[in-house]
């Protein structure tokens, strides 16, 4: 490709991705053989060893993070772009901050050795540790830091450990809660454990983390026929959302899952005993996974594996696909659609060492279940086949897409512009002066020809800034973009902070690694309006780009809205907008409106923050939402208005901790709006506490929504938590109406007496009849 691209390369660029078989270089970690303990390793290294991603049976979409190429690997003497960029971020909120280093490059700045001849740990440890990371000092989002490993092969002499606020390499940051584990993320490794003991008890990464993290392209490498090692195991928990492009050879144990709810996409098993483990979730989904040469793929016979969904998977060579236990409950509900079970396959599902069913699955497979004119109490069975037809503007070969994330690893440092060096555009980046102007003149000029690169750093944005077609954007350690003056302050005329295109408008928009927030209350702001729509899947797309409302040192909600009284906290209008025009990708996004401060050194302040709306879908042409966590807004927290065409792989949200009991009952402190199909919560007494509180689902007059996997947790009632001993904290999580051709997989709820509530021929869902779960859930509503 030359330096300049126009719009029509773009869409022939974004075809051929889709076409090509995906290959990595990925860092490669070898542990010494002479290295033997008994406990968790944080290991984490290793690279250029030609790590070719194998073709997985599903649609041709992989999401490799950091370096990715769609045609080829790094040719002998390439680097790879973000090596030589220009780093010039900053911590704009800690003293020195101006100063502080984002990007650490291991090698040419810590002397780590790339050969594998010599113990490279000190200095990874070094890398991690540089400016007093390690006492967390600086909070969560004060500390970022970009560990970058160059090609090569790392010998580990030691185990790592890794701190909140890093890319590329960690795990649970011991100075903090695993549900606490924020912003963390590693990519584009391979970890290999096989000098170690084939018996030894071994575990390769520890990911007992949370919210707002990625682990993406990573390559576990353990002995085969082995009795103790594990690769990924969260022996502390957490409460995550998404991981992805993940391979697994031999092991005793692929993924060991303890955590509160996960999507696991796009991930293969080879030769491992147990692929994945359950050994406690509320709500897993699996989606695109690849089972071979294994005695079991998905282990859920644990007591606390209490739902699972699996998604157009296939198996070949194994002993037990899913192996499970029976339960007169709603607990270990399993879902199976489109999967594909090849040769030399014993039994797809087995409970108590008791054949369920030994075929192939090409509808859906799944256990209690409720229609729109079935009974009350729902259906209860031990494994039922529907038909599931699916929309054709939602697959690709009759698959959901999993779609890489843009790397650009083909691409030159020539096609690349950071914002922050432009001639006579000068940007700051400093959380201090205004970048409107000169950002949104960057990006009208360059977006069809740079893939623009947004330094580590706070953009303060007065007005709203504009993403035209062909806009990509790429971040450094979650890059913020921040809402700030009096623009944003009408609440009877809210406006965009980020744009994406014009209504009709169609082409490329990406998104990799940024956060979007507001720098104060400013009650008029959307943080994202989403417009135009692709040509395919992919082509307007968000990855690992996340929105937090109050909660750290880069605004001024941290402190206004630390008192009890949310009232006067309206920080924001509307998290996320997706209009009828659009058609958008999201993978892995965190919309958090803060309960807690991030950045006040360990106190966990309480937050009182009202945002009023989470996620608002409108779109018609295609929306797919893989692992998104949408939390503690006062209406909704999503709200699917005329929608039609969405598909959703897990979603997981909370109620804002001070609704319930209090002064404040929704739709207070807001007024509802009809332009944005606000629910009105007319179907509550005035005064009932327990039902004026925002809704998890909110579903109006939509159809061919499919939804796999909701997490939907009331932990207080006006910020009161004994309310869960008491049978519950809120009345209704969900709401449906006037929505046809509308499937809805294992819906899991904790505090909250009645799943679905709405009107007409919707059948209402109590948790009296579905007991499960963390409280309740069930397999199957279907309209």
């Amino acid at each position: 490709m030359g330096s300049d691209l126009e719009v029509s390369d773009l869409a022939s660029l974004a075809s051929e991705r889709r076409d090509q078989r995906i290959e990595a270089r990925a860092v490669r970690l070898v542990l010494t053989g002479g290295y033997q303990q008994t406990r968790n390793v944080h290991s984490a290294l290793a690279s250029a060893s030609n790590y070719k991603r194998p073709e997985a049976q599903r649609s041709p979409h992989s999401e490799l993070e950091i370096i990715k190429t769609t045609k080829q690997t790094l040719q002998a003497g390439q680097v790879f772009w973000y090596e030589q960029i220009t780093h010039d971020g900053m911590s704009p909120f800690i003293t020195g901050g101006e100063k502080w280093k984002i990007f650490r490059n291991i090698v040419a700045e810590y002397g780590a050795d790339d050969s594998g001849k010599v113990d490279a740990a000190p200095a990874l440890q070094k890398a991690v540790n540089d400016g007093s990371r390690n006492t967390n000092m600086f909070g969560t989002t004060g500390q970022p830091a970009v560990v970058y490993i160059p090609k090569g092969v790392y010998v580990l002499d030691s185990p790592l450990q890794l701190f909140i606020g890093n890319t590329l390499i960690y795990a649970k940051d011991p100075h903090a809660d695993s549900t606490l584990n924020f912003y963390i993320a590693l990519k584009n490794l391979q970890l290999d454990s096989t000098s170690i003991g084939k018996d030894s008890n071994f575990t390769l990464l520890d990911w007992s983390v949370s919210q707002g993290t990625q682990l993406t392209n990573i390559l576990f490498n353990m002995p085969t026929s082995s009795t103790g090692h594990t690769g990924i195991a969260m022996p502390a928990g957490g409460s995550g959302t998404h991981m992805s492009d993940l391979t697994f050879k031999g092991g005793a144990v692929g993924i060991n899952v303890s955590n509160q709810q996960y999507e696991i996409a796009s991930t293969t098993f080879t030769g491992c005993t147990t692929g994945i483990l359950v050994t406690s979730c509320f709500s897993c989904v699996f989606v695109g996974l690849d089972f071979q040469n294994s005695a079991v793929g998905i282990d859920m016979s644990s007591n606390n594996a209490h739902s699972v969904t699996l998604l157009d998977s296939t198996a070949s060579n194994m002993g037990t696909i899913i192996k499970t236990q029976a339960s007169s409950t709603g607990d270990h509900s399993l879902v199976i659609e489109n999967l594909s079970a090849q040769a030399g396959c014993s039994s797809v599902v087995s409970a108590d060492s008791t054949k369920l069913l030994t075929e192939s699955v090409t509808g859906t497979w799944d256990g209690n279940t409720y229609t729109s004119k079935g009974p009350q109490t729902g259906s209860h069975q031990n494994g039922t086949m529907y038909a599931s037809p699916r929309s054709s503007l939602l697959t690709s070969n009759g698959r959901y897409p999993h779609v890489p994330a843009p790397i650009y690893q083909d691409n030159s440092l020539t096609q690349f512009l950071n914002v922050k060096n432009v001639p006579s555009l000068p940007v700051h980046g400093d959380g201090k002066h205004d970048d409107t102007a000169n950002l949104n003149a960057i990006i009208a000029k360059y977006a069809q020809s740079k893939i623009l690169f947004f330094p580590h750093g706070t953009y303060l944005i007065s007005s709203t800034l504009h993403f035209p077609p062909g806009s990509r954007i790429v971040g450094e350690a979650w890059s913020t973009v921040s809402a700030s003056g009096p623009y944003f302050k009408n609440v009877n005329q809210p406006q965009p902070l980020v744009r994406v295109g014009f209504p009709a408008e169609k082409g490329l928009a990406q998104f990799t690694d940024m956060l979007f927030t507001v720098s104060d209350i400013l009650p008029g702001c959307i943080l994202l309006e989403v417009n135009m729509a692709g040509l395919h899947p992919g082509d307007v797309g968000f990855w690992n780009t996340h929105i937090r409302i109050g909660g750290a040192a880069d605004s001024a909600v941290r402190t206004k809205c630390a008192s009890p009284e949310a009232s006067s906290c309206r920080a924001a209008f509307l998290l996320v907008h997706l209009t009828a025009s659009s058609s958008t990708y999201i993978e892995n996004m965190w919309a958090w409106t803060a309960d807690h401060d991030l950045d006040d050194s360990g106190r966990n302040a309480k937050q009182s923050i009202s945002t009023g709306r989470g996620m608002l879908i409108e779109a018609t042409a295609g929306t797919w939402l893989h692992g998104t966590a949408v939390e503690h807004n006062t209406l909704y927290q999503y709200n699917f208005h005329t929608a039609r065409n969405v598909f959703v792989g897990l979603q997981q949200s909370e109620t804002p901790y001070w609704q319930g009991s209090s002064s404040l009952l929704a739709p207070a402190p807001w007024i509802p709006s009809l332009a944005y199909g606000d629910p009105d919560f007319s179907n509550c007494g005035g005064a009932d506490e327990r039902c004026r509180m925002a809704w998890y689902n909110h579903i109006r007059d939509s159809s061919e929504v499919s939804i796999y996997g909701s997490a939907f947790w009331t932990f207080f009632d006006g910020g009161d938590g004994s309310c869960q001993q008491q049978g519950f904290c809120q009345k209704n999580a969900c709401w449906v109406e006037g929505s046809e051709d509308f499937k809805w997989y294992n819906l899991n709820t904790h505090g909250v007496r009645d799943l679905v509530v709405g009107e007409g021929d919707q059948r209402n869902v109590s948790a009296f009849f579905n007991p499960g779960s963390w409280g309740a859930v069930v397999a199957a509503y279907l309209s």
